[in-house]
């Protein structure tokens, strides 16, 4: 795909400054920039590139004001946001390569199940009986869709994610490769030989709008009831959510976040990689929780918070700080201990 300064200016309401003719048929960071692609400049630690990049256009903020001289084949376009100006361009770009309607063969659709318009199923797909999928739904190769489920307007499935049966996801979600919804829950009773008897695994997960799941990450299914992830919540790969987990609206997590089963998450909620939550607790709203912490009881007020057990961060700060102290610490002990048994010892 082609497009002129001026196409994509009038797409993002900028100003060209330069030639509006010139073209490009790609994207790339500033620092990579070749001749034909596009590139923006927000953050100023990175103005240093943006007088030496080949790229043919660059999206810059209003306010910028060059302090040498630009390539002469450069050319601008100044927007009020640089930075969201050129998201709204990837995402343009992401519908245009969107893959369009059609049903691949070899896949397998229920004779049960009801689909919407504009569906694309990718080969050696599987939807089972009594699905229900919406409108523009994407469904990439070797994905299963298993009995009952619902899938809303405009969401995409990545190659061989796997939905398990009675599983509901809204309208606008993505769901990328490998992503299990629905696998039973880790339910297990010891019985009077100490055995461990399994617990069957009877509720679902409801995923609402505008959620995202990153590659490989695993939501388990309720033991009864729904394990739910609320409207707007991002989350990124391989991801932990255990049974009857509630993750409340527009949270975030990063890579290898483990949440155990019926924690209440609330809304607005960050949480850094590799944090592990406990079950049975709540976290507060706005809460923030930095990575690798552990989070072993109920937070009921918005902080941010570190170290396992999780603690407020200043609170984390100075006492790290006095950890680093802890060697020198130690030898002084050592040496007043040394001293004072010779101060007994000459008193004596």
């Amino acid at each position: 795909m082609e497009f002129t300064a001026e196409q994509i200016a009038a797409l993002i309401n900028g100003q060209v400054l330069g030639n509006p003719q010139v073209k490009v048929t790609g994207l790339a960071k500033i620092e990579e920039g070749l001749e034909g692609t596009l590139s923006f400049l927000s953050n100023p630690k990175y103005e240093e590139y943006i007088y030496s990049t080949k790229s043919s256009i660059c999206i810059v903020n209003n306010s910028f004001d060059p302090s040498k001289p630009l390539p002469s084949s450069l050319t601008l376009i100044k927007v009020e946001d640089a930075y969201s100006c050129f998201a709204k361009l990837l995402e343009a770009y992401a519908q245009m390569t969107r893959k369009q309607p059609g049903i691949e063969q070899p896949s397998f659709i229920s004779q049960t199940a009801k689909i919407g318009e504009h569906l694309y199923l990718g080969a050696f797909a599987y939807v089972g009986d009594n699905v229900l999928i919406g409108n523009n739904v994407v469904i990439y190769p070797n994905a299963y869709i298993g009995d009952n489920v619902k899938i809303g307007d405009d969401t995409v499935i990545h190659p061989g994610a796997t939905i398990y049966n009675d599983c509901v996801i809204g309208n606008r979600c993505v769901i990328h490769a490998g992503v299990i919804v629905g696998a039973d829950g880790f339910g297990f009773a010891p019985n009077e030989k100490g055995e461990f008897q399994k617990v069957p695994q009877i509720g679902n997960v409801v995923i609402e709008d505008d959620v995202e799941i990153g590659s490989n990450t695993t939501i388990d299914r309720a033991t009864m009831g729904s394990t739910f992830i609320r409207k707007g919540v991002k989350i990124d790969n391989l991801c932990q959510i255990a049974h009857n987990v509630d993750v409340g609206q527009h949270t975030a997590m990063a890579a290898q976040v483990g949440v155990a089963g019926s924690a209440k998450i609330g809304q607005h909620v960050m949480i850094g990689g590799q944090a592990g939550i406990s079950g049975h607790l709540k976290i507060a709203d706005g809460t923030k929780i930095v990575a690798q912490s552990g989070i072993p009881s109920t937070v009921k007020k918005a902080d941010t918070l570190m170290g396992s057990p999780g603690i407020p961060l200043d609170d984390f700060k100075r006492s790290y700080f006095g950890f680093r102290k802890l060697p020198f610490i130690l030898t002084k002990l050592q040496e007043l201990e040394k001293q004072l048994k010779e101060l007994i010892k000459d008193k004596n």
